[in-house]
């Protein structure tokens, strides 16, 4: 029965184990994704403007992500690229409404990141590498209201992302190290193309124009 079920939502790849969301699988994640949009109202307060803005600002960054990712800077053979701004636009999200926000819009982002680019070996990999990864930038609300708190959140955001990649590398995917060390080999790869999107966002975001241009989107943000 159990088979069953799985079969209906999960296609497995016969040559290498791997498996796919069937097009019930795809259904079923568009419907948590709405799930957790329900939960960002729930979080929204009682102004129906402010849960529009949550939803409204949540929704545009998830739609500028899955943009960023589709034009992609360099594709690793192994999984993971350098994006534009990916993660920023879901750190954004948490530095305007707080951690919460942030990790919900993140970790919908992820599940619809695997439904557009799905791979998975095991149940509890593609959890890790997609809506808790992505949910992860959601940290970078932690500093939604401190000095500098868009940096801050981003670069906390980017390292909790990084940190379930280099877990995911140890535990499941270890085989690609090719004999060296593996944990050197997870933190090494996943570096390569976590650090450069990060670094040439965080320059950006030094950009004193940058931060107030930032500074008066998150006033409209907040506004009732």
């Amino acid at each position: 029965m159990l088979k069953k079920v799985f079969d209906f939502f999960i296609e497995t790849n016969a040559e290498d184990g791997s498996f796919y969301p069937t097009t019930a699988g795809n259904i079923a994640l568009l419907v948590i994704i709405a799930l957790l949009f329900v939960v960002i109202l729930s979080l929204s307060g009682d102004k129906k403007k402010l849960r529009a803005k949550h939803l409204a600002f949540s929704a545009v960054a998830m739609t500028l992500a899955v943009l960023t990712s589709i034009f992609t800077v360099y594709e690793f053979p192994f999984g993971g690229s350098i994006t534009l701004f990916r993660m920023f636009f879901i750190c954004f999200i948490g530095y305007l409404y707080g951690t919460k926000v942030g990790v919900i819009t993140g970790a919908a982002y992820g599940i619809l990141d695997f439904i557009l680019k799905p791979y998975a070996i095991t149940l509890i990999q593609p959890l890790l590498d997609y809506p808790v990864a992505f949910g992860a930038l959601g940290l970078s609300g932690v500093f939604s209201k401190s000095r500098y708190g868009i940096i801050k959140g981003y670069i906390l955001g980017v390292a909790g992302r990084y940190i379930c990649h280099v877990i995911t590398g140890v535990v499941f995917f270890a085989e690609y190290a090719g004999g060296k060390n593996v944990i050197l080999y997870s933190l090494s790869y996943n570096a390569s193309y976590i650090v450069p999107e990060a670094v040439l966002t965080v320059l950006i975001l030094l950009i004193p124009a940058v931060r107030q241009g930032l500074d008066t989107v998150k006033k409209m943000a907040l506004q009732d």
